[in-house]
């Protein structure tokens, strides 16, 4: 099993995921949404798209934890937590099954987030006794989540096409 591991065609892939981990592992740390969502979104279209779903999926579990951790997401909407790496997964998922389709990949896979994110928000927000963080949390998990999918997707586009020039 060890000799597998350390042979030369397993060597690129485990680099690559182990720097699209640690990419979604920093990205929570700019505190930022604008920021944090595209960068997450990107790594999660790019390692999918290099390594494949089961890399995508694996790469989507460690930023909400993360994002958590560092305050991002602020403590009281720990609930959140497996809604938001369920919405990862969709992502790879749909992106995964699609990405013959790039574009099409792209935003069916980030339309497919928004939704469930929206949707499960509620779920969460109307556990929460503090109405201003609730309506903060409605926001978080609506458009924003939309549009930083899409950031996410141009990202990734960007960087895959340098990749092969």
């Amino acid at each position: 099993m060890v000799a597998q591991v350390l042979k030369r065609d397993n060597i690129l892939p485990a680099i690559q995921f182990a720097a699209f981990v640690g990419i979604a592992f920093v990205a929570p740390f700019f505190h930022n949404q604008f920021i944090t969502g595209p960068i997450v979104n990107a790594t999660l279209f790019i390692s999918t798209a290099l390594l494949g779903t089961q890399a995508g999926i694996m790469v989507g579990l460690m930023p909400s934890v993360i994002a958590l951790s560092v305050g991002t997401l602020p403590a009281p909407l720990a609930p959140m937590v497996p809604y938001i790496m369920l919405s990862n997964t969709i992502l790879v998922v749909v992106f995964g099954l699609l990405s013959k389709k790039y574009f099409t990949a792209v935003v069916s896979s980030s339309v497919l987030k928004f939704i469930f994110l929206y949707a499960t928000s509620y779920l969460v927000v109307g556990l929460l006794q503090n109405k201003q963080l609730a309506e903060s949390v409605a926001v978080m998990m609506s458009w924003p989540q939309l549009i930083t999918a899409l950031a996410g997707g141009l990202l990734a586009y960007s960087f895959l096409k340098f990749r092969k020039s």
